[in-house]
């Protein structure tokens, strides 16, 4: 079980920073997964009410909201999830694409300061380490 954690830790570790290096560098691929990921949710939500009718429905309510925007291009099944004032709005895919390429300066900040603070984080863990250390060798 041990080994598993230190697998999955070490795994952890490797993704965080290639993701951080990712956003310092602006990175269009690691962007263009993102949003890839991002549409495919909505894409599948989408999917799941106009097939079912109520699946998928609080996934579509949020993003109609927060983006402003209403279906994806086949909005006949699914203005029943768009707010009022949102009849007429572009459809989702684009505004997310959209989002994401004006947001881009964000990303970049988030990710550079994660990356300090996992520099930070083992900065510390050295000098715990080397206290422990110090500490043993005194007993």
């Amino acid at each position: 079980g041990v080994y598993v954690l230190i697998a999955a830790g070490g795994l952890m570790t490797l993704v965080g920073f290639f993701g951080c290096c990712g956003a310092v560098r602006e990175s269009q691929c690691l962007l263009g997964l993102i949003v890839k990921e991002i549409v495919t949710v909505y894409q599948n939500a989408a999917t799941e009410y106009r097939d079912t009718g109520h699946s998928g429905n609080e996934t579509l309510i949020i993003f109609h909201n927060v983006l402003h925007c209403c279906g994806d291009g086949n909005r006949d099944k699914i203005e029943a999830t768009c707010p009022k004032e949102t009849k007429e709005a572009e459809d989702c895919i684009t505004v997310i694409k959209e989002f994401f390429n004006t947001k881009l300066y964000i990303i970049a900040v988030v990710g550079i300061a994660i990356a300090g603070v996992m520099i930070f984080g083992m900065i510390f863990s050295m000098v715990l380490c080397c206290a422990i250390r110090n500490s043993r060798e005194v007993i």
